[in-house]
C-alpha cells in the first residue's frame, strides 16, 4: 500500500507512533527526525474554543419609538470584542421563526389561566406568522412537552386552550434549559442557505423553585445557541398588586460583583437600587454567565431578555397578557437579523457584541441588540 506524503511529511510522527503501539512498547523519549525533515511543532492550543455562527436580533427605532424598516446590511457595523466582523446573513423580519412557548402551569397562576388559554391565536397569528413553527412546554414541579414543533396553528391553539394546572412548584430554569435545547436543533441561516430564528417566549412568574439548572447556565447556552428570549411576566399582575406587599430580598451577589458607574462606590445600597431600579442590566448579565454555578435571585426574566436581545414585558396596569404578546410579535416581525462567523475573536471568556449604525441614517436612531456571549476558557 502506497502512502502519499504531504508538505513537511506531517504523517511521519503518526506512522511512527502507530508502529510503537503495534509493538506494545512506549517510546522512551522524543522520536528524532530523519535528516532533512523538519521537526513537527506541537500546536500551541490542543483544544480551541470556537463558535461557528453568531446571530443577533437588532431592533432600530427613532426618537418616538417607531420601528425603522428601510436599513440595509451596509448601514450596520458589528464588532466582537472590538474586532470588526463581516455580516454573512442579513434579514429584516422575513426569516421564519422557530418558537418555543414556555408556560408556567403552577397552581399559583390559577387566576391567570382563563386569560392565558385565550392567547393561542396570538401566538399563531402574531408571533409565528405564516411561515413559522412552534412547540409548547409547560412547567411546575416538572417540565412537560405539551406539543412538539409543528407548523399547524390549530394544534398550537388547541394546546394553549387546554392548558391544565399542576402542582405549586416552578422549575423555571430547568424549563428554560429544555426550551433552549429544543431550539438548538432548528436550522440557522448561513450565507448559503436560509434558516430559522430561534425564539423562546416565556409566560411565567420570575420565580424558580427546585431547578437543577442555574440561570447562568441557561443564559450561557442560550447565547451560544443564538436563542432570543422574550417574556411576559406574571409576577406584577393584578393578583400580586392585590396581595400584601412584601419587602424585597437582595440577591446573593457579593458586594462589588455588579460594577457601579464610574465614581460611585459598590455598596449594598447601590446594588439594591441597581437590581430593583432601572439601572444597566449588562453587568449583571455578564456576572451571571461567568458565574454559572452561583444562584442569581430576582429579575430572572429581565436578565434573560437582556442577555439575549429580547424583551421582558411585565403585565400591570393597562398591559394585559394579550397586549404583551402582541407587542412581542410586532417587534419580532420588525427587527433585523444579523449573523457573522467570528473572526479574530476566538479567545475564551466573555465576548462583547456591539452593533452600530454608520452613515447619515445613524442620526437620532436607537439600536438594541444582544450584548454578547460567553466562551469557556480553553481546556488544558
Amino acid at each position: 500500500m502506497k502512502i502519499r506524503c504531504c508538505k513537511g511529511m506531517w504523517l511521519l510522527p503518526a506512522i511512527l507512533l502507530m508502529a510503537g503501539v503495534a509493538l506494545a512498547q512506549a517510546p522512551t523519549g522524543p522520536l528524532p527526525p530523519k535528516p532533512g525533515v523538519a521537526v513537527q511543532q506541537p500546536p500551541k492550543n490542543a483544544i480551541k474554543v470556537q463558535v461557528a455562527l453568531v446571530t443577533t436580533p437588532v431592533t432600530v427605532s427613532d426618537s418616538r419609538g417607531a420601528m425603522i424598516h428601510d436599513l440595509e446590511a451596509k448601514d450596520f457595523q458589528v464588532t466582537d470584542n472590538g474586532v470588526a466582523q463581516k455580516i454573512t446573513h442579513f434579514d429584516m423580519g422575513g426569516d421564519p421563526i422557530s418558537l418555543v412557548v414556555l408556560v408556567e402551569t403552577s397552581s399559583r397562576i390559577g387566576p391567570f389561566a382563563p386569560e392565558m388559554r385565550k392567547t393561542g391565536i396570538l401566538f399563531t397569528q402574531t408571533v409565528m406568522g405564516p411561515t413559522g413553527e412552534a412547540a409548547v412546554l409547560g412547567f411546575n414541579d416538572s417540565v412537560d412537552k405539551l406539543q412538539d414543533f409543528t407548523s399547524s396553528g390549530d394544534l398550537i391553539e388547541k394546546t394553549i386552550s387546554n392548558l391544565a394546572l399542576g402542582t405549586s412548584g416552578s422549575k423555571l430554569y430547568d424549563a428554560m434549559a429544555a426550551g433552549v435545547e429544543m431550539l438548538s436543533s432548528r436550522p440557522q441561516a448561513t450565507a448559503e442557505k436560509p434558516g430559522r430564528r430561534r425564539v423562546l417566549l416565556i409566560l411565567s412568574e420570575a420565580v424558580d423553585q427546585g431547578s437543577e439548572k442555574t440561570l447562568g447556565e441557561v443564559l450561557r447556552q442560550a447565547q451560544l445557541a443564538n436563542v432570543t428570549i422574550y417574556s411576559v411576566g406574571l409576577s406584577t399582575t393584578r393578583a400580586e398588586l392585590q396581595a400584601q406587599p412584601k419587602a424585597p430580598q437582595r440577591p446573593n451577589l457579593p458586594v462589588g460583583t455588579v460594577p457601579p458607574p464610574p465614581g460611585i462606590p459598590a455598596t449594598p445600597t447601590y446594588e439594591d437600587n441597581y437590581r430593583y431600579g432601572g439601572g444597566d442590566l449588562m453587568a449583571a448579565v455578564i456576572w451571571a454567565v461567568q458565574h454559572i454555578h452561583d444562584q442569581v435571585k430576582g429579575n430572572a426574566l429581565e436578565l434573560a431578555a437582556a442577555a439575549t436581545g429580547g424583551t421582558n414585558l411585565p403585565t400591570f396596569k393597562d398591559r394585559s397578557i394579550e397586549k404583551a404578546i402582541d407587542e412581542i410579535g410586532g417587534e419580532l416581525h420588525s427587527q433585523y437579523t444579523l449573523s457573522y462567523a467570528p473572526a479574530g475573536a476566538d479567545a475564551g471568556g466573555y465576548h462583547e457584541i456591539k452593533v452600530a449604525l454608520v452613515g447619515k441614517k445613524a442620526k437620532n436612531l436607537k439600536v438594541r441588540a444582544r450584548p454578547g456571549y460567553y466562551l469557556a476558557p480553553p481546556e488544558s
